[in-house]
């Protein structure tokens, strides 16, 4: 699952337009005109004001630029709906560059619908730059499939006023799940409906952060081999046992349940919660969205120390997609999102003009010079509290970096119940909970 959508303000990611709804929302090589047509999704939607007019700008300077390009956007909420997805996807439906999370990629491999890029890659400028590991992503039995985007890990937001207020030192997140527990009781003693952690358990987001938490405590959803769960362990059992006795022996998860994640941002940006899971493009939603402050919010990296879950984005190109059509697509990727320090999501200078929040602890893109070079333009438009998260960025280094599992949203469907049942339900059996959702994991794992 994608943490929250775009880098800056907005949650929003796109479709196709409905209006392109009965035809294939691929383009033409128009050819005939002396321009190479292509379409591409994830324009952010008119009401993103900042983003639309930074995807605008950029597209119009790439158009001027390249003269014999044109750029077709599509925009819509959420730029990658599951409901439609896979029906796009089935349907020959989808941009000449579509937007994918990185679970996705084998899954559009398989279905025969994306390009291979292998023989192009070498013209996009920036391929090389790009960290190995996510380049890696997008590459299927030795041919390459699609190009990052960008990356998230996960890890412990916390309110540290409300840290101050329950005698706990604000510097000091906790490292480990008896110190979150111990944490949030103090927290939630505060009274006045104060939460000390709160966590999604409904909307697949519960089995997103199971996982995320099996991670955290050295275990893994699904064997290596894909092909059996393996959440049936001490680990899972640990993870489910914490939630319970946080949520019934201690009361200090609150009593309403069935969160999903904009009713714990809600929470979070009121003053109201100590901690939750969540990558850093939370933040600037905590204060643009639900009225939070960046001096009171700070993140710590996972609690267990042994693993964190990573996820991120990327495009892939159209099987339809003439080589003209891929290369022009080759090029636009390089002039919006992959030349440091400019473009949609790299143009820091002007996010900091316009109020867009800067120096947020995303995973680094790119490697050696062309990281250093993003990460010195980024440290000179800053305008975040940057020691507020420097915990998070020390932590990451030591914890193991896990892609989520294959068949995640079917697997994440599974998972809720586990989660959902243990927070509603103060004598729920944790070791049967485990048991019956390894064994529906299983079957999904078998039909894919």
């Amino acid at each position: 699952m994608r943490s929250t959508g775009f880098r800056r303000t907005f949650v929003a990611l796109s479709v196709c337009s409905l209006a392109l709804a009965a035809s294939a929302c691929g383009s033409e090589d128009d050819s005939a005109s002396g321009k190479t047509r292509i379409t591409v999704n994830c324009e952010p939607p008119k009401s993103a004001k900042v983003d639309r007019g930074f995807f605008e700008q950029d597209i119009a300077a790439f158009e001027k630029k390249n003269a014999d390009i044109d750029v077709v956007a599509h925009d819509a909420f959420p730029c990658q709906d599951p409901k439609t997805f896979d029906a796009k996807l089935a349907g020959g439906q989808m941009e000449d560059v579509f937007y994918t999370y990185f679970t996705d990629v084998k899954h559009v491999v398989d279905t025969g619908q994306a390009a291979d890029l292998t023989s192009y890659v070498k013209e996009l400028k920036s391929y090389d730059t790009v960290q190995q590991q996510l380049r890696d992503i997008y590459t299927v039995d030795g041919k390459i499939y699609g190009i990052p985007r960008t990356g998230y890990s996960m890890g412990l937001i916390y309110n540290k006023q409300l840290f101050q207020k329950a005698g706990l030192d604000p510097e000091k997140p906790p490292a480990t799940w008896e110190e979150v527990r111990a944490d949030a009781k103090k927290i939630a003693a505060l009274g006045n409906g104060t939460v000390g952690y709160a966590d999604y358990s409904a909307q697949n987001q519960g089995g997103w952060h199971f996982t995320a938490e099996l991670y955290s405590q050295g275990g893994d959803v699904v064997s290596t081999d894909g092909k059996k769960a393996t959440i049936d362990t001490p680990e899972g059992h640990a993870v489910l046992q914490n939630l319970h006795d946080m949520r019934w022996t201690d009361n200090s998860m609150g009593s309403k349940q069935l969160l999903v994640i904009n009713d714990v941002q809600q929470l979070m940006g009121s003053g109201k919660l100590g901690m939750y899971l969540s990558a850093p493009d939370n933040i600037p939603i905590l204060v643009k969205e639900k009225g939070g402050n960046y001096n009171d919010l700070a993140i710590a990296p996972m609690p267990g120390g042994k693993g964190t879950l990573i996820g991120g984005d990327g495009y892939m190109f159209n099987k339809k997609d003439t080589p003209a059509q891929i290369r022009a697509g080759l090029k636009w990727l390089d002039h919006m999102f992959l030349t440091p320090g400019k473009g949609f999501l790299g143009d820091y200078a002007r996010a900091k003009k316009n109020n867009a929040p800067v120096g947020l602890p995303e995973p680094r893109l790119f490697t050696g010079a062309a990281d250093a070079k993003d990460q010195e333009a980024k440290k000179a438009n800053a305008n975040v509290p940057v020691e507020n998260y420097q915990s998070f960025l020390d932590g990451n280094h030591s914890l193991q970096l896990k892609i989520e599992p294959p068949n995640a949203q079917q697997i994440y469907s599974v998972l809720d119940g586990a989660v959902s049942a243990v927070l509603t339900k103060k004598d729920a059996d944790i070791d049967q909970l485990l048991k019956d959702a390894s064994g529906k994991i299983d079957n999904i794992l078998v039909r894919s």
